[in-house]
């Protein structure tokens, strides 16, 4: 083959060859251009992650965490801290009633630095609000809703007890108190793990100062009973952490026995029939007794009452007058 040509086709192929690299280059930046320009950038191979367990909404200081409250999140694996708690390590179920020592947002991973776990040192007092006091008070199936009251619902507090007034004594039911964050039922503090309700023995509650001092003696006045209030009602502040752990408000209401039933008067009992006056006299002296014999005072005269016959003096003469009543 003649040496020219054999030249001619290596010059064309690298001709060639070159002008293949240029247009892919080309055609490569002009396509990195056009995918920058619509805000899509190519990534490489995906960074190894883990799931972290997270705050899924805001959860307040003092607020006792509940399975709704937390979720896992993948994190990548190269931005995990030593203190988050990560998934397969630990479950979500072990954070299930403790109790945020800080606040916690949307997102926020959990550590333990920042809950405080039932059943360790200082948890009821972490659940407390600053100026709130702890107070625990008895209950039964019957005024405690058949068990279905939990730590971190919120009641009413119903004090039953004897009325005594100018019309008698009433049976009266009054709300002594409203919407009371409940911190514990007897000594446990979880969201019952079990589907069937716990009926304890005592309820704490949340209070102030003074609310501490009228629940402490409406337990010595009568019976005390817990009524359970919606969840869509303390939603109603929205998530402001003053409606999370807003104070329990003095009861404004009450019942009394004659609205429950008909049959109860509220008028004052008719007074009793007076007895019949029994009047002696010794001469010139006179003295009223009763029937038993007891002297009970020496009324003055009156133009109704009967006179004793003429005689001798020291003669004792008995007579009776009965007063008439009055309806």
């Amino acid at each position: 083959m003649n040496s020219k040509r054999v030249v001619f086709l290596l010059l064309a192929v690298i001709v060639a060859g070159a002008t293949a690299f240029l247009a892919r280059a080309w055609l490569q930046g002009e396509r990195a251009a056009i995918l920058a320009q619509a805000g899509i950038h190519r990534t490489g191979p995906a960074a190894p992650v883990q799931k972290v367990l997270v705050a899924r909404a805001v959860i307040h200081t003092g607020h006792i965490v509940k399975p709704d409250d937390l979720r896992w999140q993948a994190w990548p694996a190269g931005d995990l801290a030593p203190a988050y708690v990560v998934e397969g390590k630990r479950q979500l179920k072990d954070f299930v009633g403790a109790v945020a020592r800080s606040r916690l947002g949307p997102g926020e991973p959990v550590t333990e630095t920042k809950l405080v776990l039932a059943g360790t040192r200082g948890f009821m007092s972490a659940v407390l609000q600053p100026g709130m006091r702890a107070v625990s008070v008895p209950v039964t199936a019957t005024s405690a809703v058949s068990g279905f009251i939990y730590a971190g619902d919120r009641v009413d507090v119903l004090l039953t007890h004897v009325l005594s007034s100018p019309q008698g004594q009433h049976d009266v039911t009054e709300t002594i108190l409203r919407n009371a964050r409940v911190i514990a039922m007897d000594q446990k503090v979880d969201f019952a793990p079990t589907d069937k309700p716990d009926v304890a023995k005592t309820a704490t509650l949340e209070l102030t100062p003074k609310q501490s001092e009228i629940v402490t003696l409406a337990v010595k006045m009568g019976d005390l009973s817990l009524v359970l209030r919606s969840l869509q009602e303390n939603d109603q502040g929205g998530e402001s952490e003053t409606a999370e752990n807003a104070p329990a408000e003095p009861g404004d209401s009450f019942t009394r026995d004659a609205q429950v039933s008909p049959l109860i008067s509220d008028s004052p009992p008719p007074p009793p029939a007076p007895a019949p006056a029994v009047f002696v006299l010794r001469g010139s002296a006179r003295a009223k007794q009763s029937l038993d014999g007891t002297s009970v005072g020496s009324p003055a005269a009156s133009p109704d009452d009967a006179k004793p016959a003429e005689g001798r003096a020291g003669r004792t003469t008995i007579f009776t007058r009965t007063p008439s009543v009055t309806q």
